[in-house]
């Protein structure tokens, strides 16, 4: 259990002062947390898709540009919920993590919203919570204003569904981030047929400057090209685990053939 601990009160008068100054979260990510994100974080950061879904090589950096949306969604607007489901609580922990140093460096000290063990409440009354990974205990969330998903395609599928009704009243933005992992679940799915209200980003590791040509060539040696397309060039990943290939299977699909109901 990762518990957020605070030790200023929102209710001090210096905290009213504090308001922000930012909009623009590009700006604000450089200027106000001190990261100056790459071309293919900018483009993320800048964008106002409500439904994004971004499958991105490991350690590329996409916790912490999800951090930088959720603080500053939660930052600059009063009264606004975050939810930033992951495959377990650990993981969520280590994104609030992110978001807590972020605080910190917007003159914020953290503190929980005292009803969630993993979560970071503001001034304005807005708050970031990180959820557990099973869909029996997320469940009560209202109003959200933003919903991330990270390693998404680690998140069952059922998770997914108990989320998304959360985004209703609120008309909340959603984004979906993660590596690959196989051609199954809803972050494939989503990725492939979802259509045209999801924007796509795809991010490769040959594509990031923060990775070495060397390092990649040691990866490709040690894990073989099948995990290493999967966890580094971003490719849905099919091996073989049913008894047809999935491509061969879409392929052979005819949407215009209507089916035969007795």
């Amino acid at each position: 259990m990762v518990v957020m601990t605070f030790e200023d009160d929102p209710e001090r008068p210096e905290f009213s002062k504090k308001e922000p100054k930012t909009s623009d979260l590009v700006t604000f990510v450089r200027e106000r947390l001190g990261i100056e994100p790459d071309e293919q974080q900018v483009k993320i950061l800048s964008s106002t898709a409500k439904r994004g879904i971004l499958n991105c090589s490991r350690q590329w950096g996409k916790s912490t540009v999800a951090a930088a949306k959720a603080v500053h969604r939660a930052y600059t607007e009063k009264g606004k919920t975050v939810l930033v489901a992951s495959p377990t609580e650990r993981q969520s922990g280590e994104f609030l993590r992110k978001a807590a140093w972020m605080v910190r460096k917007l003159g914020i000290r953290p503190r929980g919203d005292g009803d969630n063990a993993c979560s970071l409440a503001f001034p304005n009354g807005s708050r970031i919570v990180g959820l557990p990974g099973t869909e029996g205990t997320v469940r009560g969330f209202s109003a959200v204003s933003l919903l991330l998903i990270d390693e998404a395609a680690r998140v069952q599928d059922a998770m997914y569904k108990a989320l998304r009704p959360m985004l209703a009243v609120g008309d909340g933005d959603l984004w979906l981030m993660s590596t690959p992992k196989g051609k199954r679940g809803f972050f494939y799915e989503t990725w492939a047929h979802g259509g045209d209200r999801w924007e796509r980003i795809s991010v490769k590791a040959t594509e990031c400057g923060r990775i070495r040509a060397e390092f990649l060539e040691e990866e490709l040696a040690e894990l073989g090209e099948m995990s290493f397309r999967q966890e580094y060039l971003c490719e849905f990943v099919d091996r073989g685990a049913g008894v047809f290939d999935r491509d061969l299977v879409e392929r052979a699909l005819d949407e215009e053939i209507q089916p035969f109901r007795w």
